[in-house]
């Protein structure tokens, strides 16, 4: 195993942190990084990163899960990714005509996906998912669309207004949003009959790190979509290039009319893409005679460097197998946790669930209820044994002395963890706990 470094504490991590509050809104350009995120004062900064490693302002060295919200599958620094960036830097990035490279990129990202006939490139997932309710409500010409109840597919409004921390949402907006629930496919059957003509699209994630879909389930959704004339739309955001290569869609046979991509397919370069059935893709080009959709049009959603990064990330799933190794560490590692909670006796309150190469752990109380503060008092501890994470999330770049690295800290945060079971969490916690990233107001984690 490799040697790790004690953890010294945050002292600089803390310091920039609060530079990061006055000058960024919530201190984090994205609200799952955000600090409050994590036990109260230990909220690492980073400056660095190295396969499955991560490296903060205060010299401290972490095993990393989680992985760039899952954005990073073949681990930070992939060398053969970083070549094929530095093959394009000399020749400029954004022009004002498109690129042969563009072209290539296209072929190779379709090229594994039977039903998608085009693509259309952009830079974050929000861009694609908002892309693809545009193109459904137009081809339909309906204003509902009807979302899975999983954690989140945009920034836009018509998402975030579904969400609790919705300020600033028309009302009306609001109203064009119908939710139903995973596996359910009576709910969903249900909202069609509610709103008969009405619903332009269906858009869910095939399945999620916490639920398989049932058998059947997606050949349902799938038949409803085309009965009813509505548009399914699959996000892969998390699944694509992590379930499997390409995605769920390939995984569980499924075909949606429109798919959105992102995270995995650039391993932390910013890249998305929308692909789809010509017949609705066409509706925001130049072979239609229909009123046109202002589908994605973005300075930098072809720009070389990201598209560079896709191409290679693609060569390295053809030549490799990386959704194998994410799978086979991510048992190893649900083993190892799991079999050192049932050795100290707190099986039925800490557990690693979920797809393999997609781990998340639960913090649960005397009581069994799922608890903010003992997930801070597990983070806390991991933490000082230099694991960093929200999530068990691996990437390819996780060694086996990686997870028996985690597999040890966590059994070291566990025994902490049983003692706080019997005598009480606060008396363990070193600050406030976490807050929910999504909620409605900034208490609990208000700044003062």
């Amino acid at each position: 195993m490799w040697d790790q470094e004690p953890v010294t504490g945050f002292l600089q991590s803390t310091l920039l942190q609060r530079k990061l509050h006055d000058l960024v809104p919530g201190g984090a350009h994205t609200y799952a990084r955000g600090a409050d995120q994590y036990p109260e004062g230990m909220a690492p900064v980073l400056v660095r990163g190295k396969g499955a490693r991560v490296w903060d302002a205060d010299g401290n060295r972490f095993v990393e899960y989680g992985m760039g919200l899952r954005s990073v599958t073949l681990g930070h620094a992939y060398q053969p990714v970083l070549d094929a960036v530095r093959a394009v830097l000399d020749d400029g990035l954004s022009f004002t005509r498109p690129t042969e490279l563009e072209l290539h990129a296209a072929e190779d990202f379709l090229a594994p996906l039977p039903g998608a006939d085009m693509v259309k490139f952009a830079k974050n997932g929000s861009d694609v998912t908002t892309a693809a309710l545009r193109l459904a409500r137009a081809h339909t010409g309906r204003d509902l669309v009807a979302i899975c109840e999983q954690p989140f597919f945009s920034t836009d409004d018509w998402f975030v207004g579904a969400l609790d921390m919705n300020a600033g949402i028309p009302e009306a907006t609001k109203r064009q949003t119908l939710r139903f629930p995973y596996n359910d496919l009576g709910a969903l059957g249900r909202l069609f009959a509610e709103h008969p003509g009405q619903i332009a699209c269906v858009i869910m994630e095939a399945g999620t790190a916490m639920a398989e879909p049932e058998p059947g389930y997606l050949e349902g959704v799938r038949a409803l979509c085309t009965d009813h004339g509505a548009v399914l739309v699959f996000d892969e955001m998390i699944t694509g290039f992590r379930w499997s290569y390409p995605g769920a869609q390939e995984l569980y046979g499924v075909r949606p009319d429109l798919s959105c991509w992102g995270k995995g397919i650039g391993n932390g370069f910013p890249v998305s893409a929308l692909t789809g059935r010509r017949e609705l893709m066409e509706l925001g080009g130049l072979r239609t005679d229909r009123p046109r959709v202002f589908l994605l049009s973005s300075t930098h959603g072809a720009e070389s460097v990201s598209l560079a990064a896709l191409r290679a990330v693609i060569r390295a799933y053809a030549e490799n197998d990386p959704v194998a190794v994410m799978e086979e560490r991510g048992r190893a590692l649900a083993d190892g946790v799991n079999e050192a909670a049932r050795d100290l006796g707190v099986a039925p309150h800490v557990e690693v669930v979920g797809r393999p190469s997609c781990l998340i752990f639960t913090t649960r109380d005397p009581d069994g209820r799922p608890s903010q503060a003992f997930r801070t008092l597990f983070l806390q501890e991991l933490l000082r044994r230099g694991v960093l994470c929200q999530s068990f999330v691996v990437s390819a770049a996780h060694t086996p002395e990686d997870i028996e690295l985690t597999v040890e800290a966590a059994r070291a945060a566990l025994i902490v963890y049983g003692k706080a079971l019997e005598d009480g969490v606060d008396r363990f916690l070193t600050g406030a706990p976490v807050a929910p990233a999504l909620r409605s107001h900034a208490a609990p984690r208000r700044l003062g």
